[in-house]
């Protein structure tokens, strides 16, 4: 049954006040509001213009928060021949019952950087004269348990590099800003003073008038039934209400996003998300709950609170949730909710009381259970798809799209007027995904843990339980046997580490455990370590992202040649390593590109860049077709032979030579091993320890790794997961993309300018730009920090992310970390640069002086403890040699310990 929120009841009197008074029931409300709909013109905009134009230069489908705030903001940088589709009235989907909470703090910055803009951009609007709600009340946020007030003081800390302002405090303290709040089973708190709330209704419809001001077209009741493309491109939407042609399209359809994906034409836009029910309750006034009571967070509980109307709103995000519209979402669900399930909010109910005691005295004034869209990874769904490029995407707001909109549409404003983002936007990008996050009843299963992951204590690393097992390596059930725990990236299993045999599931399990300090797989992970030093490991490294391109005559090298920063036209058998550049120098992909024959290359990259790699390969295509690209991930799996006895292993089962002189680093041969063919060898490791990685037809893997683990037995051999390849990288001072490079990172700032032919006559995407910044200088500086007067054991570990102080100030942050066994130091990887007074980094002509000047004294604070930390910008000297030229650092190798 679907029921009518009262609260909408304000906006209907103002839409049709003829048919809506003031003592008019429920039913009698839908039903002359109905009428009402049906008899107003069908097409109309705010404005007054009618009929709707054959021709724009972006059309937003959605009026709701996100499509309103995308065209103010778009209307801001003055492109004002944009139109609005909204296939019912403005606000009419899901953001007319948001609770309308404006949060700033989250784990990430640059979440925190968003948030923020839209809390000043609503306090601004309120200011200005425009009624929309806002209140800043403040919030609390509190915490029962010690390992959830870690994740206060971790969140603190970046709070302060963003200029959030964050507070920790006692439960008293707590409870002296909100007297009504049950503190007595608390550990700690903390209070956000800027945090406030708003009008969802009032807000999207300022910002939709806004940009109707500026020239902004708004039509109501127009669906969008078809887009059409051509050529990768859109070129015309086709609408109930006729036909218009366009150069931009913008997905901001909310719950119907992934729907309005699929009817793209010929090819659809993958849009992965899926509707569940979402609770709140409303009471009535009350004496004792104060209209500045403060925003309250009990994520423990799963549950939140603010002041409505003299009453309560309370709701929260269960760990049991129902998904919803499976099946399709019904005709006409406009300013309508879903029927309201008392036995399932049960266990909200009781935590709510639980917390707020005065409302067990409470008159109900309604229990609301309005939908909401979640993603398969619980982040926002934003960015330009991946085949389509000129389509993008702003849906999937998990529940947060009020307090997201502000600053999600400022960003995809940019993207659109300037081709970029000012913010590496990566976590949030609708390219994160692959096609089977679009399946519906994989969705379906996995919106179980999305929703209630808003609240619940999960640490960075931690792994989905549902919707697993879907990409597996042939290797995949002889690994479990061998003892692997498993975690999933771009939806493939891959083993993270593995157990000891005789410590079976149990022993699996508790291995598994995270924590903020030392984790359960460390003595695992540390076996694994020192075999890939003393003897020899084998790792899978199917998940990896594979990709071949060819062609006829010399065309495949000229195209990579123009994509890559590195030199490609090598001899054959040779692998670079090399960047893929956008036009400000960024990294859009960081690979190794193998010259397999004078016109074929085998390209290896990250697993997370299996979209967004093909996407940029085949967005620079030759228009003649003269050159193909396909994906080839799952046609080889990839075994990684790591340590010093890979060599002789490899030897022991092949009819190739593996000597240095005869298999030399960085080169790829195809050799037999035991009984199979066709084995792509190369002699490099991504980990710094000398081996091998074979790429293995998929049909053969199984027999080639019998193969290594029955020869392997005189040397020691044993399986080895991604964890100890972590490790042995970073104390090796080796970068990935996507943990620590991204689009706004540039060669010359991680040290990999050698890595470039900026002194050849080759042209580049981003050579220019690169020319440029080897000129002026760069803003930041890849750094490793080795950390003093630090317990691995006891202390808090550092997950990435911790802010970095040089001096006493804040010069960046950390993007990966691990603990350097060799060292034995805790190592952390991060960018540092020296900021104005704005926070903004300067460039520095000398940067590496900079960074390791006798006179810097830097500090990495984990969780509100500085630790002392020692820089370095080259390679430590650990091993006897660099055996892998992969990752070999810039010929002047400076001292890595500087006094």
């Amino acid at each position: 049954m679907l029921r009518l929120n009262p609260h909408i009841l304000r906006i209907l009197q103002n839409e049709f006040p003829q048919h809506v008074g003031p003592d008019a029931s429920k039913f009698s409300i839908l039903k002359e509001c109905h009428r009402a709909l049906s008899t107003t013109p069908f097409l109309s905009s705010l404005d007054g213009k009618t009929g709707l134009p054959s021709q724009t230069r972006v059309v937003i489908c959605g009026g709701g928060i996100l499509g309103s705030s995308v065209a103010y903001h778009l209307a801001q940088r003055g492109w004002t021949d944009v139109v609005i589709l909204e296939q019912g009235r403005l606000t009419c989907g899901t953001t007319w019952h948001s609770a309308g909470l404006i949060g700033q703090v989250r784990t990430s910055a640059t979440e925190m950087k968003i948030l923020n803009y839209s809390k000043r951009l609503y306090e601004s609007l309120q200011k200005d004269g425009h009624d929309i709600g806002w209140k800043q009340t403040g919030s609390i946020s509190v915490a029962r348990t010690k390992e959830r007030l870690v994740e206060f003081k971790r969140k603190h800390a970046t709070a302060k590099t963003v200029g959030v302002e964050t507070h920790l405090m006692s439960p008293i303290e707590a409870k002296k800003h909100c007297p009504i709040l049950f503190t007595d089973d608390l550990v700690g708190a903390m209070w956000i003073p800027q945090d406030g709330v708003v009008n969802a209704q009032a807000l999207s419809q300022t910002l939709a008038k806004w940009a109707v001001s500026k020239g902004v077209r708004v039509y109501e009741g127009v669906g969008v039934t078809k887009v059409v493309t051509s050529k990768g491109e859109v070129t015309d939407v086709k609408t109930t209400a006729g036909d218009i042609k366009c150069e931009y399209f913008i997905n901001c359809a909310g719950q119907w996003a992934r729907t309005v994906g699929k009817m793209t034409h010929p090819k659809t836009v993958k849009a992965p998300l899926h509707s569940c029910e979402h609770y709140y309750l409303l009471t009535k006034p009350q004496d004792g709950i104060h209209t500045m009571m403060p925003v309250v967070r009990d994520y423990d509980g799963q549950v939140y609170f603010r002041e409505w109307g003299g009453g309560m709103l309370a709701g929260g995000f269960e760990s049991n949730a129902k998904t919803v519209f499976h099946k399709g979402i019904p005709e006409k669900f406009e300013f309508q909710l879903l029927h309201e399930d008392w036995d399932h909010f049960q266990i909200l109910l009781d935590n709510i009381l639980h917390r707020m005691p005065i409302l067990s005295t409470a008159e109900v004034h309604q229990l609301v259970n309005g939908p909401e869209s979640f993603t398969p990874d619980s982040k926002w769904l934003l960015g330009k798809s991946p085949k389509i490029k000129n389509y993008y995407i702003a849906a999937g707001m998990n529940s947060n799209g009020i307090a997201a909109a502000g600053g999600a549409g400022r960003h995809i404003a940019e993207w659109i007027v300037d081709g970029e983002t000012s913010l590496n936007l990566w976590p949030y990008d609708v390219r994160r995904f692959v096609r089977l996050h679009n399946n519906k009843k994989f969705l379906r299963d996995r919106m179980s843990e999305a929703l209630a992951n808003h609240y619940l204590l999960r640490y960075p690393r931690e792994e989905y339980k549902t919707g697993r097992k879907l990409r597996c390596s042939p290797l995949h059930t002889r690994l479990e046997v061998a003892g692997a725990v498993f975690g999933e990236t771009m939806a493939y299993e891959r083993a993270m580490y593995f157990t000891n045999n005789e410590d079976n599931l149990i022993g699996r399990e508790m291995g598994a455990h995270w924590s903020w300090t030392k984790p359960g797989w460390f003595e695992y992970v540390q076996e694994e370590y020192w075999a890939c030093k003393e003897r020899v490991c084998l790792m899978d490294m199917s998940s990896f992202a594979k990709f071949e391109v060819r062609s006829q005559g010399d065309e495949a090298t000229a195209y990579l040649n123009y994509l890559c920063s590195n030199k490609i036209d090598n001899d054959i058998g040779t692998i670079v390593h090399t960047g893929m550049h956008n036009e400000h120098g960024g990294f859009e992909n960081d690979c190794t590109v193998a010259r397999l024959e004078p016109n074929h290359y085998y390209i290896i990259c990250p697993a997370t860049q299996q979209t967004r790699g093909i996407a940029w390969l085949n967005t620079h295509l030759p228009a003649d077709g003269s050159v193909q690209v396909t994906d080839v991930t799952s046609m080889f799996s990839g075994i990684n032979i790591v340590g010093p006895h890979a060599q002789q292993l490899l030897a022991d089962v092949s009819d190739f030579p593996t000597n240095k002189t005869a298999f030399r680093p960085m080169t790829t041969n195809l050799i037999d091993v035991g009984h199979a063919s066709g084995v792509r060898a190369m002699r490099l490791t991504h980990t710094g320890e000398d081996g091998f990685i074979l790429y293995i037809p998929a049909e053969y893997a199984l027999h080639v790794y019998d193969t290594l683990i029955t020869a392997g037995k005189d040397y020691g051999v044993r399986n080895a997961g991604y964890y100890a390849l972590r490790h042995l990288r970073i104390e090796n001072f080796f970068a990935f993309w996507g943990l620590d490079l991204d689009d706004k990172t540039s060669p010359l700032e991680c040290g990999r300018g050698f890595r470039t032919k900026l002194d050849e006559n080759d042209d580049f995407i981003g050579k220019a730009a690169l020319l440029r910044e080897r000129q002026n200088g760069v803003k930041r500086r890849f750094t490793q920090f080795l950390l003093d007067d630090y317990d691995v054991h006891n202390d808090y570990w550092p997950l990435g992310g911790e802010p970095i102080y040089r001096n006493g100030h804040y010069v960046g942050m950390t993007t990966t970390c691990g603990y350097g066994f060799t060292l034995e130091k805790m190592v952390c990887l991060g960018f540092i640069g020296e900021a104005d007074s704005n926070g903004e980094f300067l460039v520095q002509k000398n940067i590496n002086e900079w960074v390791m000047s006798k006179g810097a004294k830097y500090e990495i604070d984990i969780a509100g403890v500085r630790f002392p930390a020692k820089p370095g910008i080259y390679t430590p000297k650990i091993t006897v040699q660099a055996l892998d030229p992969l990752f070999v650092p810039a010929p002047d190798r400076s001292q890595f310990f500087k006094s």
